[in-house]
């Protein structure tokens, strides 16, 4: 393949009258994201630290990677999957699939998804699967896992051979349910797709389950690990849990906590907090964008980073907010600035547009 020229698309507009937010709450935010400070060095360390990344956009989760790390690849995010076994993927937190730390699934799983089981099961049956069909096309989603790594096109032919509807959204929520009953995560990248595989089988035999109490705090510590400064209702919000569950984690670690004002807490161990990070392209889903229960510190004005879909844009930060989109074409990053952005800005984006085909270098590079 061609070694493609990025480019940065600029755009002249007058500048808005922008409320800036707080600068020290925003530098400890992206300091605890890793997108300030001393970037990971590996996978794993990234989504140990920040916990669970939405994955639901594979290239999203990958590009999270990316910009909180150095001099890693797609190969080694790939890699961590299929051969590390050090991270999966899974529906926990909210519903959604998440990138986590192998070691992590085992207490985040109970602790995030028996809350989903009753939503999946009305849209099964509004994507016409009946509960007896569903209780089937678990058992033949455990079945063909048993042999070994499963895509979705290969359990949708086993699917359709035992009479469960897999049409429009039905197989994925086949597929989510067997994942909700702990059954399979998403483990291994075959021919480019990402594998099913049966949970002992990939991760081996369970350690010992946490009580409740100490699953909230767990999930309390990394989460402000990753996201803190932050109040209970940011973890709700970013678990899917119950305000007064959150609350109770929050609660389990006083002794661990400093009080950063305006009903905030963070670790009391936290690093000194580092400078605001150079300008950064930051992927579709982006955990800056989902961790808390505002994302207006970053987004400001420019609401179109979200659609009225759901859909997260790619985004480019640059002292703290975002001031872009940016897409990737034909091997070519474009950005596309919402306001008039510096000489010495641009040459940045510039050198991310370069890093970020240097990441994907051997991917799909078009979309």
């Amino acid at each position: 393949m061609s070694d493609p020229t990025p480019t940065v698309v600029s755009v002249t507009s007058q500048r808005p009258d922008v409320q800036h937010p707080v600068p020290d709450l925003i530098a400890r935010r992206l300091a605890a994201q890793l997108l300030a400070g001393q970037p990971a060095r590996s996978t794993a360390d990234v989504v140990r630290h920040l916990l669970a990344v939405q994955a639901q956009d594979l290239r999203g989760a990958r590009l999270s990677i990316r910009c909180r790390s150095t001099g890693l690849t797609v190969e080694d995010v790939d890699r961590a999957l299929t051969h590390d076994r050090s991270a999966v993927i899974t529906w926990v937190n909210r519903g959604t699939l998440h990138l986590v730390a192998a070691e992590d699934y085992w207490w985040l799983h109970p602790l995030t998804t028996p809350q989903l089981v009753t939503a999946n099961a009305r849209r099964l049956e509004q994507e016409g699967v009946s509960p007896a069909q569903a209780d089937a096309g678990v058992d033949v989603v455990r079945g063909a896992v048993a042999s070994g790594p499963q895509t979705r096109a290969q359990l949708r032919v086993q699917l359709d051979a035992a009479g469960v509807p897999t049409a429009r959204q039905a197989l994925v929520h086949v597929l989510m349910a067997t994942t909700l009953r702990g059954h399979v995560v998403r483990g291994p990248m075959i021919a480019g797709e990402h594998a099913f595989v049966g949970v002992r089988d990939w991760l081996g035999e369970p350690p010992d389950p946490l009580d409740r109490a100490e699953a909230l705090a767990l999930l309390a510590r990394r989460y402000l690990a990753g996201h803190g400064p932050a109040d209970a209702r940011d973890l709700a919000k970013w678990a899917g849990i119950t305000l007064g569950d959150a609350r109770r984690g929050i609660a389990g670690l006083t002794a661990e906590l400093a009080d950063v004002g305006d009903g905030l807490v963070d670790l009391a161990d936290r690093e000194p907090v580092a400078d605001l990070p150079g300008p950064r392209l930051l992927g579709p889903f982006d955990p800056l964008l989902l961790g808390w229960v505002s994302r207006e510190q970053i987004v400001g004005t420019y609401h179109q980073i979200v659609t009225s879909n759901g859909l997260f844009r790619p985004f480019a930060l640059v002292d703290g907010r975002a001031v872009a989109t940016w897409g990737l074409a034909a091997g070519v990053v474009s950005v596309r600035p919402f306001e008039p952005l510096s000489r010495t800005v641009t040459r940045a984006l510039d050198q991310e547009a370069t890093d970020v085909l240097r990441f994907l270098r051997g991917a799909d590079v078009d979309g």
